[in-house]
């Protein structure tokens, strides 16, 4: 397991995943779906027409 070395070093960005090399530099990588929260979708009705008879 991990050790926390430092806290606050690097301003982190929402949507982005921070880690650390073999080299020991801190690398920043784009998450593929993370960072932006969904917005709700407006659902749409169809009114159904009656038949004519």
């Amino acid at each position: 397991m991990g050790k926390v070395i430092a806290k606050n070093v690097v301003k982190r960005k929402p949507g982005y995943l921070y880690y650390v090399d073999a080299k020991g530099n801190v690398c920043e990588a784009k998450m593929a779906r993370g960072g932006k929260k969904k917005k709700k979708k407006a659902k749409k009705t169809v009114k159904k027409k009656k038949k004519r008879r």
